[in-house]
């Protein structure tokens, strides 16, 4: 199995398992992500959802020996069919998921980590922008999201030099939420994400989709937009739990509706 798949509390985790080519992509892998984050967007049963790598490794990126081979898919279908759909899902699907990067993050495995709402890594993990080592530029949304998140000089400076930047570095530089302990690292995930999933998650789904478009809005747009989404959120099952718990002096628990 190119993934491993399960479901916990609310929470919905997709492993990359390829771990003797530190978890790299081909198309089986890549096909299999995708229709596992299509099932984790119809389900009301999952409220979040954590991306991590099986063994030492969270991605590698995309497997070359892939590239290579005279009957695999050229290197367009490969950025077209296998990342670019993945990116489009991480970023459009209206419920909060988390990178757990384990290991080393390279190339398109760095970004797809990247596109993510929030991303944890060990404090032995690793990130790196790859491509220029073999001709290649930033794909998987690298050149949209790494000079957004930490500014142009220093995305250009580490997508030209493919430098590797470990997981203290990319917190220090806030290309992360937080670096952790090595030894702490899985039960702060699971505690983190079991935490969002237990929150008012299509309000954070509605949130995710208000700050996607401010990439791109003028503040004008951006408050029809809030305005618009806030009477959407104002109408959920979730907004009357809240008010309602607060008012009676008690936890909410919320439903994801």
């Amino acid at each position: 199995m190119e993934i491993i798949t399960e479901q916990k509390n609310g929470v919905f985790f997709i492993t990359f398992n390829r771990p003797k080519v530190f978890n790299s992509f081909n198309k089986p892998m890549a096909i299999a992500v995708q229709s596992a984050l299509d099932a984790c967007e119809i389900s009301s049963e999952v409220r979040a959802i954590v991306l991590q790598g099986h063994g030492k490794a969270f991605c590698a990126g995309q497997d070359l020996a892939e590239v290579i081979d005279p009957q695999g898919p050229a290197l367009k279908s490969i950025v077209g069919e296998h990342y670019n759909p993945i990116i489009q899902r991480i970023r459009n699907i209206e419920k909060p998921i988390i990178a757990a990067v384990n290991g080393v993050a390279a190339g398109a495995g760095a970004n797809i980590a990247l596109a993510c709402d929030i991303v944890f890594a060990k404090k032995s993990a690793s990130f790196i922008q790859a491509f220029s080592k073999i001709g290649l530029i930033p794909d998987s949304g690298g050149t949209y999201f790494l000079p957004r998140i930490i500014g142009i000089q220093k995305a250009m400076a580490l997508m030209m030099t493919g430098d590797k930047v470990n997981a203290a570095e990319a917190e220090e530089m806030q290309m992360i939420y937080k670096a952790v302990e090595d030894e702490l690292f899985t039960e702060t995930v699971v505690e983190f994400a079991e935490k969002i999933a237990k929150m008012p998650t299509r309000a954070l789904g509605l949130t995710k989709k208000a700050v996607n478009e401010s990439l791109s809005n003028t503040l004008e747009n951006q408050l029809k937009l809030e305005e618009m989404l806030q009477n959407e959120a104002g109408q959920t099952q979730d907004f009357n739990e809240g008010v309602e718990a607060f008012l009676e002096k008690r936890p909410a628990k919320f439903i994801g509706k």
